[in-house]
């Protein structure tokens, strides 16, 4: 995988970059495992517009990328095309168990079409397997992390995102998150090696308006060139500063410097370190 570069044949070509999909192995999905997600373009069930720029974009559908895993425990798979998800930064891969049973997966950075990977409590300690992180090496690279016993991988699984086994004490292991946020997880969650496939998707350069529409995204307007009605930002004359000491949100919080997570929020007791580095014990 890489970037790949365009002949500046016109303005929005000339510094336009994208994923060199060479690589993957298939230009269509498994249709048994795609379905379609109704487009709600930022609106509740009420119809209010709750979040801004969402909307239009190209057709895709959906595909089911199982971030379970464990009741397949101990059932080689082996891995048959690597393909790319509309729906993700990383590419998932097309696997099919020992058993016949087919599905999808996130894709780890060394997967190639033919590779097994398996399941289990304690396996090899080979790219793409999954096991728990109790039985992980510290400084070993993981993904796809398990945060909650049974609940299913929540945690880094964006393209290129890797955490670290920082420690193992107790009955939790301590993993350093991408944020850099050290937190607890329990020894039986389960977790995938070494880093998300895809490295490269944040060099990417957009080049042009158009695209950022094909991917739903819908134009952006400073605060200050909007009306006082429409912005605590807008109302002045030209290109002014806002007039205010702290830039707000459309709904008039605070936007910068203010602290968001609740005191209360019963997550934090795991936070051993902020990812601002601040320590937590």
């Amino acid at each position: 995988m890489g970037l790949k570069k365009f002949k500046p044949t016109t303005p929005g070509r000339r510094w336009m970059t994208t994923i060199d999909y060479s690589d993957l192995t298939a230009t269509t999905p498994n249709r048994a495992l795609t379905t379609t997600l109704k487009r709600h373009a930022g609106r509740n069930n009420t119809g209010r517009l709750t979040i801004r720029h969402q909307g239009s974009g190209h057709a895709k559908r959906y595909r089911l990328v199982d971030f379970f895993m464990t009741d397949k425990k101990d059932i080689p798979a082996k891995i048959e095309t690597i393909e790319y998800d509309p729906y993700r930064s990383a590419f998932i891969a097309l696997i099919c168990y020992a058993d016949g049973e087919r599905r999808y997966i996130l894709a780890h950075g060394e997967v190639k079409v033919g590779d097994t990977i398996l399941t289990s409590e304690k396996g090899e300690l080979v790219s793409g397997n999954r096991m728990e992180i109790g039985n992980i090496p510290t400084g070993l690279k993981i993904h796809n992390i398990e945060l909650i016993v049974g609940q299913g991988a929540s945690s880094v699984r964006s393209a290129g995102s890797s955490a670290q086994v920082f420690s193992q004490e107790g009955e939790y292991t301590q993993v350093k998150l991408p944020s850099g946020e050290i937190r607890l997880i329990h020894k039986k969650c389960y977790a995938t090696l070494w880093r998300v496939s895809n490295p490269d998707h944040n060099q990417v350069t957009i080049g042009k308006a158009g695209r950022s529409r094909w991917m739903g995204k819908r134009p952006t307007v400073r605060g200050k060139a909007m009306n006082p009605v429409d912005h605590p930002h807008g109302g002045w004359e030209g290109r002014s500063p806002i007039g205010m000491k702290a830039p707000k949100t459309p709904w008039g919080k605070v936007a910068l410097g203010k602290k968001t997570r609740s005191r209360k929020k019963t997550t934090g007791k795991w936070i051993l370190k902020t990812r601002k580095g601040k320590l937590m014990i």
